[in-house]
């Protein structure tokens, strides 16, 4: 594919970077109105990976941070496709997850929530996209826990994403949801969302068919960066 640049970031479906209801945005937020420049040829190409880049236990979070037992937890598996705006499958991209563990507590220094640290699940992993942009994890689902926004704030059960796509453009780091969960209508962080279909898209559903019985059950969660445009006029990159 030629170097073309990618659309522009649709903002109505982007929380406000200043939202006082989710307090740490007040200091955080930018004073002045945001810039669009122009991407070069360093924003619209990126890193590429491999998978000898991957070890043999990356994607699997129950076996990867073993201490001589399974965590604590139900187990899950989380897959789906990262696709572009155009759904089109995004190939040999790498898709890095990061989460609390059963409890809701981080495996981090600064964590200092008194759920209980699972001495064989570390809360992380990492994989490649298949040629169809298909990705997989087994992991525990994380718990919900509090957080000094205001009185009694709990984070809905989530999961961290990072995804790399194709160009330092597409690069995307979110975090998603679990179908059914009823802390996520009441998080601050949720509630800075203005649109209703981009919290659909930011929720894990239920998956019977991929559950294994007796074992665990599956979440699928598709994954949409921004897409190229379709094509170049004459020499500008603006697209058609």
């Amino acid at each position: 594919m030629k170097p073309a640049e990618f659309y522009m970031r649709d903002r109505t479906l982007h929380p406000p970077s200043y939202h006082p209801g989710y307090k740490t945005s007040v200091p955080r937020s930018p004073k002045q109105a945001l810039l669009t420049v122009q991407q070069s040829l360093s924003e619209i190409t990126g890193p590429a990976f491999g998978h000898n880049d991957m070890g043999p236990l990356d994607h699997d979070l129950i076996k990867n941070f073993d201490h001589g037992g399974d965590p604590v937890g139900e187990r899950i598996i989380l897959h789906g496709r990262v696709l572009d705006e155009n759904a089109r499958p995004v190939p040999k991209t790498l898709v890095e997850i990061w989460q609390a563990n059963a409890s809701g507590r981080y495996r981090h220094k600064k964590d200092v929530y008194l759920g209980a640290l699972d001495p064989n699940f570390g809360g992380c992993g990492r994989t490649i996209t298949d040629d169809q942009g298909y990705y997989f994890f087994r992991t525990i689902k994380p718990g919900p826990y509090p957080w000094l926004n205001y009185v009694n704030s709990w984070r809905p059960a989530h999961i961290h994403v990072s995804v790399f796509g194709t160009s330092f453009s597409q690069r995307l780091i979110t975090q998603l949801y679990f179908e059914g969960d009823p802390l996520i209508p009441k998080c601050p962080i949720v509630q800075t969302i203005p649109d209703p279909q981009a919290v659909e898209q930011l929720t894990a559903v239920l998956d019977m068919n991929t559950a294994i019985p007796m074992d665990c059950l599956a979440y699928k969660f598709d994954i949409v960066l921004r897409g190229r445009r379709s094509t170049l006029f004459e020499n500008r990159l603006e697209g058609n």
